[in-house]
């Protein structure tokens, strides 16, 4: 026993002693050269009213960043690698060999061209390497040699923020001390201290004192007319009295003024005539703001304009020599085209622009928008040109003309896609074709023809064949839809001009969708009819008042169907969801979306959903009956919130919460349709779980042999889901992400499956959970995804929920999940 109990004291002395040479030999400071120190640590002390973030978005240097990644160590292990001089000698030669090549080459053109483009190529690469270093080393950060200039530096710009706030007594001052950043075993083994005292820590002191806010507004404008139309608008102003003093509102301010104007006629505004003054002598902390309107020279008012004509090329850069365009004329606007291929009618409720109307900045933008919205142009647009008066008193009456030009996009395109998928554990490629007609019946339409193929498979081993069960899966899918879109609302009245600015669009759409398993096969016939309009750039709305769809299954296996029966509330639900149905509805969607296509914006996202099915049920379920047509009703809610926050260039961090719940509309029925019930799991849900096979509640699936089974998909009528995701960047084009997911879904009813309906005392102890890691390959027009996540917390794992100690990449017990997508989760 004392023996064991020696050996253990002498593995852990070793381990200590180990831990404390690899303190001493891995330091960064060894990066350093004579007289250089690594800045450590930035504080800010002081802050007490203003805005901490962006007084910290100023630093002119920041520390080596530790999280998520530690990229000093990075940089320090690749340095291991790098050999300067070696590089250096291999692009002197790689020069050398292709100057070589490129004379032996002459006088061959193409040959020398084709040289030149590879010598480039090569010396890049070669000199990008030893500029920045190796792959490793790019991949983390050089040390931040700490710059006493750039420190006084950020002290001025801290100092200049703060009284750009309102701070005007406010004081900055800063302090740098050395420190041994060593941890206890460094300090122990690592020898003389003043060896390792080459780490800074600067320091911020602010002192803030009082902000100064405003006591007083006034107006200095020597044009009565300007002055007019901007004291009318002091309701909208960004500036009151008793507001903090701000220059980022003041500048807002001045161009709310700008905008003001431009919209009211006069073209040659400019921001540069609004000064605003600041005047602090009166009293103590306070300002007299004052607003001077400049004129535009000695005498001068600010001349205001009117349009006179409108005139809109529909063909611009198109060319026929020896032939005129043709000219229709439409309300006020005159359309000029060698062939009017597109309604003018149409063009016209498109258009902002009336002669007779003072110049207007926003309905130039309006016009602008609403034309690259209709998608039959590849680009639209406006110039003004000044009418040069003919009389003394015309130059009083100031006049436009507005040039509207725009170029026809490519009538016919074609979309041709081919990739790969991996879901549960099943591999297989997919194939879309997507054809798209502009203005096929000459008023803007947009006809889309889209078909789909894709195919998944599982190769199962002899040894994990189960009893009917075979050893090989195919799943396979096809799809067709078609789409018509009309850039008006259809409606059987006139519609009001005043629409026209929510870019109102009306859609037909029918699909057939056909699904083969080796379980069943089914057939999904469907036709929607649509009403878009936006109220902003952020904000579409969408109304279906009409949604059909014919669900059918020509085959379904009597061995799955027994299973499947266990998985649903009963005998009747499960036989219902087999049933050739007939599912009319109508929805409402409202859709908040400030981010862009690639998600890199500070931004919010807000989904609200509304669906109702079968609302007209009783009129025709004897006839479809009689055909062996199920009928029922229901109605679906659904929200999706999503928080982009971003930290840095490339840095964010983002959380989703999702909700939505689903019923029968009236207490007589008690089927849904099965593509109504809401699943937890898969690539943008809770991805530590298989598709589609999370829940309900705190359910577990067996099969025949009392195995643990995660082979059936387990719909819910309630779902809670959230997800917390950090975004960081790695590496050129590749990024990284760290991420926890949450939610289940439950029944609201009585259900056969033990725990899966929803109770409001249990219910938060049902939340699954996982957490994991995933690199995104970003190419701008694509992002290629890939997760991997562990479950963490299994409500429904017998014995002990917590799983996470099961963590393995690869098992057969689904504790890991690998998620490939294209596109952001969320």
């Amino acid at each position: 026993m004392t023996d064991k109990k020696s050996g253990r004291a002498a593995t852990v002395c070793l381990g200590l002693l180990l831990l404390a040479v690899l303190a001493v030999g891995c330091s960064p400071l060894r990066l350093l050269g004579p007289n250089q120190l690594l800045l450590s640590k930035i504080e800010l002390e002081g802050v007490k009213q203003a805005d901490a973030e962006r007084l910290q978005a100023l630093y002119r240097q920041k520390p080596n960043s530790r999280f998520p990644l530690p990229k000093l160590t990075i940089y320090q292990v690749g340095r291991r690698f790098y050999n300067p001089g070696r590089i250096e000698r291999k692009l002197d030669s790689t020069r050398a060999e292709y100057n070589r090549r490129i004379l032996a080459a002459r006088p061959d053109s193409a040959k020398v061209g084709k040289l030149l483009t590879r010598r480039e190529r090569r010396t890049r690469r070669l000199q990008l390497v030893l500029d920045k270093g190796n792959a490793i080393m790019r991949l983390g950060e050089p040390p931040v040699i700490y710059d006493t200039a750039l420190t006084r530096q950020t002290s001025e710009q801290l100092a200049t923020f703060l009284k750009s706030k309102g701070f005007f007594r406010s004081h900055v001052s800063y302090s740098d001390t050395l420190s041994d950043g060593r941890f206890w075993l460094g300090r122990l083994f690592g020898g003389s201290d003043s060896l390792q005292r080459r780490r800074v820590i600067v320091t911020y002191r602010i002192t803030e004192n009082a902000p100064f806010r405003y006591s007083q507004l006034d107006y200095d404008m020597a044009d009565s007319a300007v002055a007019k139309r901007v004291l009318a608008s002091q309701p909208a102003s960004l500036l009151h009295v008793g507001d903090q003093y701000d220059e980022e509102l003041i500048g807002q301010e001045r161009g709310r003024i700008e905008m003001l104007l431009k919209n009211d006629g006069y073209f040659d505004f400019r921001q540069q005539y609004i000064t605003l003054e600041a005047d602090t002598s009166f009293a103590p902390t306070t300002v007299r703001l004052r607003t001077i309107v400049a004129s535009p020279g000695p005498g001068l008012l600010h001349p205001r304009y009117t349009i006179r004509r409108v005139r809109f090329i529909t063909d611009a850069g198109t060319v026929r020599f020896g032939q005129k365009r043709d000219t229709l004329v439409q309300d006020s606007t005159i359309f000029l085209a060698f062939r009017h291929r597109i309604s003018p009618r149409l063009l016209n409720r498109k258009v902002a622009i009336n002669a007779g109307d003072y110049y207007s900045l926003t309905a130039t933008q309006t016009t602008q928008r609403q034309l690259s919205q209709l998608d039959v142009f590849r680009f639209a647009s406006v110039n003004y040109v000044k009418v040069r008066p003919q009389q003394l008193k015309d130059s009083l009456n100031r006049q436009l003309d507005a040039n509207i030009a725009a170029s026809p996009a490519k009538r016919y395109q074609e979309t041709v896609e081919f990739g790969g998928t991996y879901v549960a554990e099943r591999p297989g490629p997919f194939g879309n074709l997507r054809l798209k007609a502009r203005n096929p019946f000459g008023g803007a339409e947009v006809l889309e023809l889209g078909l789909r193929a894709g195919f998944e498979g599982q190769f199962r081993p002899e040894g994990q064949v189960t009893d009917g069960g075979s050893r090989s899966v195919l799943t396979t899918q096809l799809g067709a839809n078609l789409n018509l879109i009309l850039p008006q609302f259809m409606v059987p009245w006139r519609t009001n001009q005043f629409l026209v600015q929510y870019n109102p669009r009306t859609r037909f759409t029918i699909g057939y969708n056909f699904v083969s398993r080796p379980e069943y096969s089914r057939t999904n016939l469907e036709g929607t009819f649509d009403y878009l309009w936006q109220r902003s750039a952020y904000h579409q709305f969408i109304f279906t008042p009409v949604d059909l769809s014919l669900v059918n299954t020509p085959f379904l296996d009597s061995a799955f169907f027994q299973r499947l029966v266990s998985q649903f509330p009963n005998r009747e639900a499960a036989a219902f969801t087999f049933a050739r149905q007939f599912v009319p509805g109508f929805g409402f969607t409202s859709l908040y979306n400030s981010n862009d296509f690639n998600e890199t914006l500070d931004a919010r996202y807000l989904r609200l959903f509304v669906e109702i099915g079968g609302v007209t049920r009783p009129l025709y379920q004897k006839v479809l009956e009689k055909q062996n047509i199920q009928v029922t009703d229901f109605y679906r809610l659904n929200a999706d919130y999503r928080r982009y926050h971003k930290l840095g260039p490339k840095s964010f961090l983002v959380y989703r919460f999702n909700g939505g719940v689903v019923q029968p509309l009236r207490a007589s029925s008690s089927q849904l349709p099965y593509d109504k019930y809401f699943f937890a799991g898969g690539s943008t849900s809770v991805r530590a779980w298989r598709p589609r096979r999370l829940g309900p509640g705190s359910f577990t699936s067996y099969d025949n042999q009392g195995i643990r089974t995660f082979n059936t998909e387990q719909p819910g009528e309630l779902l809670l889901e959230g997800n917390v995701e950090y975004r960081f960047p790695l590496f050129g084009f590749i990024n990284g992400a760290l991420f926890t997911d949450f939610g289940n879904v439950w029944t609201l009813r009585p259900d056969n499956r033990d725990g899966a309906r929803f109770n409001v005392n249990s219910f938060y102890r049902e939340f699954a959970m996982g957490s994991g890691f995933g690199l995104r390959f970003d190419f701008s027009f694509l992002i290629l995804r890939l997760d991997v996540a562990t479950k963490v917390y299994d409500p429904t794992a017998p014995g002990s929920k917590w799983v996470v100690r099961n963590f393995s990449l690869f098992n057969g017990q689904n504790q890991t999940a690998l998620n490939l997508g294209i596109g952001y989760p969320f």
